[in-house]
């Protein structure tokens, strides 16, 4: 009995010590690079999601919804919603599309694989096969595209190919700028083949 008693105490002084062991090893390695950095997790996703971007025509005096007109609608099938982090932004992990009109009602198209709003910036960040398509048939393709919703300004510094239909000109380039009607437009640099239409 003595001796199985002892082979007791010495087993669980055994378990004791290693377990004390245990917690006294703290973790005391220093994190760096993809280690250090802390994933981050949105307050709240949404699926099959609509976004409208409206303006008043004139200062509004109620709540009176009959002054404004829509300027852009987004959609996309999932949106995640980092509003919880220092630098709030919402994520399009699954594509997105948005639509713009002008005064008259006319409207393009933008789609992009995947796409970032950025709240305080008024900033859109558009990545992945981005295709505009304006409402007279012109048409821009680019791998990244930034849409700066407060000045209603498109810009790029990516590779890009723009195809113009009114006067036949398919142009190849790096680096554009323009408005959201495509009434102008700025090329930084053009290169490759660019056919222009002749005169009948």
């Amino acid at each position: 009995m003595k001796q199985k008693l002892k082979h007791i105490l010495k087993s669980f002084a055994t378990v004791f010590t290693v377990a004390i062991l245990f917690m006294s090893c703290g973790d005391d390695y220093e994190r760096v690079g993809e280690e250090a950095v802390k994933p981050l997790f949105p307050q709240g996703i949404a699926q099959n999601f609509t976004l409208t971007y409206t303006e008043t025509v004139e200062a509004m005096s109620s709540q009176d919804s009959a002054n404004t007109r829509v300027i852009a609608v987004l959609t996309s099938p999932l949106s995640e919603d980092f509003d919880n982090q220092t630098f709030k932004f919402r994520t399009f992990p699954e594509g997105l599309q948005v639509d713009f009109y002008d005064e008259k009602n006319n409207k393009s198209v933008i789609v992009a694989d995947y796409g970032i709003v950025y709240s305080q910036t008024n900033l859109i960040d558009l990545r992945g096969n981005v295709v505009i398509n304006s409402h007279d048939g012109k048409k821009l393709e680019t791998d990244q595209l930034y849409f700066d919703r407060k000045n209603n300004w498109i810009f790029t510094e990516a590779s890009f190919k723009y195809t113009n239909p009114e006067d036949g000109t398919v142009m190849d380039g790096e680096g554009m700028d323009f408005n959201k009607d495509f009434t102008f437009f700025k090329a930084h640099k053009t290169y490759g083949l660019m056919t222009i239409k002749e005169e009948e």
